[in-house]
Parts: structure tokens; C-alpha cells; sequence
């Protein structure tokens, strides 16, 4: 990534939100690299380098501001073929999903040459991939004993590293403070003070604007009761989690924190070794990486009234190509009510502090001990029974892997194979499922109906000229219709 320091510099001075995180400002006098979104007084111009990720500017030897937190900036997305391989990368270093793997293993999930992905990394990050996943940890880790109780040792397994000694090595080396030299710091500024003993709460940013009530309403006409609530601008639900082979369930909660352009998380007490992996579903869920001016920039002027609007992910898989397949030629409502049956009679109860939030959706390995007949008591009928079985099989036993940074094409092709799937389905789970921000339910009735075409050999070659952003263009073409959509 080539910067201009004098833009980055008047961005730096203006403190323009439109840059918080693409770059990051090393200040040469305090050896210290902030946000451009700094509320300190901006250093002078001769004093300042500029980085494209804060792996970066560690790597030249900064260490992070305590004012304005580095591990809090929003991430950001990359259109072209190289860098959106580099974000992929990226994305799944901070999902913890490159935990343990060597370059090599990642490069070949990403369904590239180790030597190529350096290269673009390091085009892109300003590091080799192992530096960043170092910063990443090592932030996450300033990020828990910031925010959080965990004693330090829980820290550092959970920020992903193996050994205590070594991770307490690490922190000195790179920042400079020991672990609990910087709890003690944070402490006396009296950061313990709003701290409850059974969650723990995180503000996750975004590159606004970002339309929380359009969101908050797309999820809550499909809420599943029992593992879903939303209430007062505020989103909640039941989640299980495998950690280190260990299944552990709990809770999570997300409401919007406008003025500071955060989405503030509150995870259950229980998620303390997932903490990582829990803010990474969440960021996906909420689409809280998008930029929404590429988003624009890439659909064209239809698309500016609502810029805010994302593409909603999901927490759970196999919840959503269940709903997916429930929604086949029925009312979402209708959809709704059966997904509500399956909860019930599958899933598993869960303790909350919230009333009415009891039930965790069933797993794949629990619905594939089942027979179609157990399935069909519930209302549901043969043909969408064998598909949702067929579901279940394949991702119990792994041929089949819906999750996002997933190879897409394989994965719907994939889908497509399994009886009662098609071309609408396999693309609505690609969508919401893989993330996939260029997947196309070309057939689906919304679409067609706000484009004003009957055709759908039509509807997808108008399309093209949405790429890579036609799941986007779904979503502004539902809304603008106030669509009722699976």
C-alpha cells in the first residue's frame, strides 16, 4: 500500500474518520503510533512516519497509543484480485482461524502459492503475514487486560499464545510495559469502574454511516424465538462455541453506541477463552467491516440514499441454510414459525439473563441422527426434510464448509448438489452464510420485481455491472421495495 504523507498528514490534523484505520502515525519524538483519529495534539509534520497497518508501525518499533487504542479501528475493505487475497489473509488471522498454521497452510486455504501471498501481503500490510498475526495477538491481547478481569495467564491463552513466558516476553519487548504494568496503568485511570462480573463488553468500530435500525428490523422478522430477541435497538442471542475442543454456550448481546461509531458487544462470561472468535463472528454478522464508500462507489448513485445498509452475515451455518431451506416457496412468516418447531424440538436449553432467550439452535451432528419422519412431525414437509438432513450430513462430517473465506464456487456448487437445493437457495446461503459480498439469487422475486424484469437471464446480465458487490445491490433492491424476503 503506497501513502501519501501529506494527505495522510492534513487527514491526521483533521482527525477525518473517513482514514481511521488505513493508515496509522508514528510519532518519531514519543516512539508511540496512534489513530489518525487522535484526540492528542497533533505531533509536528517532522516527527511523523506513516504505516498501512499497525503491524507495521510495531515492526518499526512504535508501541501503541492508550488514548486513542489502535486494536480499536475499524478494519477496511479492498476491491482488486491481489489485496482482496491479502484481506482474506488478514481476515482469517484476526478470526484466530489461522491459529498454528504455517504460511504455506493458509496459502493453500486461500488456493494460492505461499510466496504469493507474502508478496501481496507485504504489498498490502506493509509486513509478512507472521508480523501481523503477532500484532493482531499481541493487541487482542492489550484490548483484554484493558477491558477485562482475566487474569493474565487467561490472557495470553486466549490472545492465542501457547506459552505465558513467552507472551510476557513479547508484550515487554514490544511495548515496553510488562502485562500487568499496563493493567496497573489502565486501573488507576479507572477503567474497572463500569466492569460486570458475568460478561465482558467490547465497542467494536465501523466506518459509518451504518443503518442500525434497518439492520436491527431485516434480523428481527427472521429471528428464531427462543434463540434470537430484538428489543428496544438492542440484538441478542444464544451462541455455542468449540474452543480447544471444548463446546462451551453462553450469550451475546449487540447494541449501537451512535456518537462513538462503535457497536458495543456484551459476551457471556463463559466465552472467555472464544473472545477472539466471538468478536470476529460478530464483526461478520453485523457487516461491520464494510466500507460503504467502495459499496457506493461500486453500484452507483441508486445506492446513496442508503449507504448505511449492510449485508447481514450469520452466527451459525447451519441455523441459516436451515432457514434458507424452510423459506423455499413459503411467507418468511410462515418460514419463521417452522425454524421456531425445528429450535424447539432439536436444540438445547441454555441459562440467559434474559427472558425468553433459553433454546441454542440444534447442531448439524444432533440433526443427523435423525430421521425424516422425526423431522416431518414438526409440519415440515418430505422433500425439505431430506434436504435439511442432507445439510446436516455434510457439514457433521466436513465435506461440506460453509464459513466465511470459504473457497465460494466450490462451496455453491457444492450446495447445488444436494437435493432440494438450487441456484436461489445455494446463492441466498452464499450471501449470508459465506459473507460472499458478489453473490446473486438472480431468480428471486424481490430482485426481479425492483428491477423491473421478468426475465432472470436478463435480471443476471444486468447485474454485471454490479460486481463484485451484487449481494449489496440485493439488499438496496429489497429495500427498496420493503420487500418481505427470506
Amino acid at each position: 500500500m503506497l501513502l501519501d504523507p501529506d494527505r495522510c498528514y492534513r487527514a491526521m490534523q483533521t482527525h477525518d474518520a473517513r482514514f481511521d484505520g488505513r493508515f496509522f502515525v508514528g510519532v518519531v519524538s514519543t516512539r508511540i503510533y496512534c489513530r489518525p483519529v487522535c484526540s492528542a495534539k497533533p505531533p509536528k509534520r517532522e516527527n511523523c512516519t506513516f504505516h498501512p497497518s499497525a503491524a507495521a508501525a510495531e515492526c518499526a518499533g512504535f508501541r501503541p497509543c492508550l488514548r486513542c487504542r489502535p486494536e480499536l479501528a475499524p478494519g477496511w475493505a479492498i476491491v482488486d484480485a491481489s489485496a482482496r487475497v491479502a484481506r482474506h489473509a488478514a481476515n482469517l488471522i484476526e478470526d484466530g482461524l489461522a491459529d498454528g498454521r504455517s504460511l504455506e497452510a493458509l496459502a493453500t486455504r486461500l488456493g494460492v502459492t505461499d510466496r504469493h501471498l507474502r508478496r501481496v501481503f507485504q504489498a498490502a500490510y506493509g509486513v509478512a503475514p507472521v508480523a501481523y498475526a503477532q500484532t493482531h495477538r499481541l493487541l487482542l491481547a492489550k484490548r483484554l487486560l484493558t477491558d477485562t478481569q482475566m487474569p493474565v495467564t487467561e490472557v495470553a491463552l486466549a490472545s492465542g499464545f501457547g506459552s505465558v513466558r513467552r507472551f510476557n516476553a513479547l508484550f515487554r519487548e514490544r511495548y515496553r510495559w510488562s502485562p500487568t504494568d499496563l493493567r496497573r496503568t489502565v486501573s488507576a485511570q479507572g477503567a474497572d469502574s463500569d466492569r460486570i462480573a458475568d460478561r465482558f463488553v467490547f465497542d467494536l468500530a465501523y466506518r459509518p454511516p451504518l443503518d442500525w435500525d434497518g439492520l436491527l428490523a431485516f434480523l428481527a422478522f427472521r429471528r428464531v424465538e427462543g434463540v434470537e430477541a430484538v428489543a428496544d435497538g438492542v440484538y441478542r442471542r444464544t451462541l455455542r462455541m468449540t474452543v480447544d475442543g471444548r463446546t462451551v454456550a453462553g450469550w451475546v448481546e449487540a447494541r449501537h453506541v451512535e456518537e462513538k461509531r462503535t457497536v458495543r458487544i456484551a459476551v457471556a462470561a463463559s466465552f472467555a477463552r472464544a473472545i477472539p472468535a466471538v468478536l470476529a463472528l460478530v464483526k461478520r454478522a453485523f457487516d461491520l467491516g464494510c466500507d460503504p464508500d467502495d459499496v457506493v462507489a461500486g453500484l452507483g448513485p441508486w445506492t446513496e440514499a442508503r449507504r448505511g445498509l449492510r449485508l447481514p452475515s450469520t452466527f451459525d451455518p447451519f441455523e441459516l441454510t436451515v432457514r434458507a431451506v424452510l423459506g423455499q416457496q413459503v411467507t418468511v412468516r410462515a418460514a419463521t414459525t417452522l425454524t421456531r418447531r425445528f429450535a424447539e424440538a432439536f436444540g438445547e436449553p441454555v441459562e440467559t439473563p434474559f427472558p425468553g432467550l433459553e433454546r441454542l439452535f440444534p447442531t448439524p451432528q444432533r440433526i443427523a441422527t435423525c430421521t425424516q419422519d422425526d423431522i416431518g412431525r414438526l409440519g415440515i414437509i418430505g422433500a425439505r426434510a431430506r434436504t435439511i438432513l442432507a445439510l446436516a450430513g455434510g457439514l457433521a462430517d466436513g465435506t461440506l464448509v460453509l464459513e466465511p473465506g470459504a473457497d465460494v464456487e466450490p462451496a455453491v456448487a457444492a450446495l447445488k448438489a444436494l437435493p432440494g437445493i438450487g441456484d436461489w437457495t445455494a446463492q441466498y446461503i452464499a450471501m449470508r452464510a459465506l459473507a460472499w459480498p458478489d453473490a446473486f439469487p438472480h431468480t428471486d422475486y424481490g430482485v426481479m420485481k425492483a428491477m423491473g424484469e421478468q426475465n432472470p437471464k436478463k435480471v443476471l446480465a444486468a447485474a454485471e455491472a454490479w460486481r463484485p458487490w451484487r449481494a449489496y445491490a440485493v439488499m438496496h433492491l429489497w429495500r427498496s421495495l420493503e420487500a418481505t424476503v427470506p
